[in-house]
């Protein structure tokens, strides 16, 4: 993941030092969408080192500093601080960093007689026989890649479709009217003021635009365009 890239068509305002909107195709949609399948807990780690206002950082670092004398033996910290990040139906480029999962694996365990009972406890009782449940089984985890869509795409949008993203990340497909509309909602009478510009999108611009997302209704543009910005954009 680490060399994962897109690439984004953004259109600019230089009057009012803004993003219009991006022209952006599946992945970046699929990215987008897949936020909402993070966890508090991804999201709380992987912006631990951002500006993070609230209480969840604070959360984190108790859950992380507690001591494992006092979590429940069928437990695992890993279970909250560092979720699995579920993805249904699609391969999708999440374009984060990856969320390093703990080595351990939950133990399983059944009585020597009935299969039909398992217990994370090897302490438990077979209530089938009422003998402990001292054999260990193993887990089998599911396959990582979950069968993609009929179209064999996978991700959540389809392809070959541009896509147009808002500043405020409302989405939609790509159309010239609505474009044309769009300038006109924007008051942008002079096009000479709006400019093209092409950029990536990787890791650290994902980063910064789930910050900026929780935030801001002007994400794009506090993403990539300088913080300083010359003129307040009036939040819709």
């Amino acid at each position: 993941m680490a060399d994962t890239k897109v690439s984004l068509k953004l259109l600019i305002d230089k009057k009012s030092h803004r993003v219009l909107f991006a022209e952006a195709d599946n992945k970046f949609v699929d990215f987008l969408f897949s936020i909402f399948t993070m966890p508090v807990g991804t999201v709380t780690m992987l912006l631990q080192k951002q500006n993070m206002s609230g209480s969840l950082r604070s959360l984190y670092k108790s859950i992380e500093n507690l001591s494992d004398i006092y979590i429940q033996p069928d437990q695992d910290k890993d279970f909250l601080l560092k979720p699995q990040v579920a993805i249904s139906g699609a391969k999708v480029p999440l374009l984060l960093p990856s969320v390093e999962q703990s080595n351990t694996s939950k133990k399983l365990y059944r009585c020597g007689s009935h299969y039909g009972n398992v217990s994370h406890d090897w302490r438990a009782i077979c209530p089938a026989c009422k003998c402990s449940m001292t054999t260990e089984v193993s887990y089998v985890n599911p396959p990582s890649d979950i069968k993609a869509s009929s179209s064999g795409e996978g991700g959540y949008v389809k392809g070959l479709i541009t896509y147009m993203v808002m500043d405020n990340l409302d989405v939609k497909p790509m159309s010239t009217i609505s474009a044309i509309t769009l300038l006109s909602k924007f008051n942008v009478t002079d096009v000479g003021s709006v400019e093209e510009k092409v950029v990536d999108f990787g890791m650290d611009e994902g980063v910064r635009l789930l910050v900026a997302s929780l935030q801001s209704k002007t994400v794009l543009t506090d993403v990539f365009l300088p913080k300083d910005r010359n003129h307040t954009v009036n939040e819709e």
